[in-house]
């Protein structure tokens, strides 16, 4: 999945010369979080954020440091911060040096690079010029997929392939102690596992499995310390 596939098109941005009066009217108009900031050529050179306007002279949220932590910064630090606290301005509250992303890069790329800076929005290029944005709230559209058992039947035996294929790629996957088996859909693991977060992680390959209908947990737990074999509550029952 790409980039464009989810994205939002279109931008919501101020000038860097906007007044931060202009610049909160039309975050509360437009109901958005954050807005990007565009230089005279209009490229964007910053983003004005809630979180850029916490600490505020008019709300007398400005970080209180101890004296000696002042003279730790130097005035240069505080001279920035100060600026950030009262400037009137877009430019000198905003919050440079944005992270861009293509429209045709992998939607991966994008999902690790908000992860990696702790930003929630990446503004979208093509070629040079902005043509949208994706934030977190467009990665859900990407969830939207329709479900595996959503496409329809398909042959035991071609569930019970599909499965055991995706179990060969996977280095976690107990191969060779756990027996998959289907019938009308309805998948049934059993054997025995090391390990009781490994049931989590079977069931969830089973359940994105085109054409499976259920999935029923057999499996033994043998405790690693002592060899002791606990069967599933099913099969307690069974006795």
């Amino acid at each position: 999945m790409r980039v464009r596939d989810v994205m939002t098109y279109g931008v919501i941005g101020v000038p860097e010369s906007a007044s931060l009066a202009e610049a909160i009217e039309t975050m509360l108009r437009s109901r958005v979080s954050a807005l990007f900031v565009f230089d005279a050529d209009n490229a964007v050179i910053g983003v004005l954020s809630e979180g850029d306007l916490l600490r505020r002279s008019e709300l007398g949220s400005e970080r209180k440091r101890p004296h000696w932590l002042e003279l730790l910064l130097g005035s240069g630090r505080l001279a920035e911060a100060y600026a950030h606290e009262h400037g009137r301005k877009v430019g000198e509250v905003m919050t440079p040096n944005v992270e861009t992303i293509s429209e045709d890069a992998d939607l991966s790329a994008a999902v690790d690079r908000m992860i990696h800076r702790h930003i929630k929005r990446l503004p979208v290029l093509r070629g040079q010029t902005v043509v949208g944005v994706i934030s977190r709230s467009d990665l859900l559209k990407g969830l939207l997929a329709p479900t595996p058992g959503a496409t329809g039947p398909h042959p035991d035996a071609e569930i019970k392939s599909m499965i055991q294929a995706e179990l060969d790629k996977l280095e976690w996957a107990p191969r060779a102690s756990v027996r998959v088996e289907v019938v009308n859909g309805v998948v049934t693991f059993g054997g025995a596992i090391t390990d009781e977060r490994l049931r989590d992680g079977l069931k969830v390959i089973a359940e994105n499995t085109p054409g499976v209908r259920a999935v029923r947990d057999h499996m033994a737990w043998i405790e690693p310390n002592s060899g002791v074999v606990i069967p599933t509550d099913d099969d307690d029952a069974k006795g």
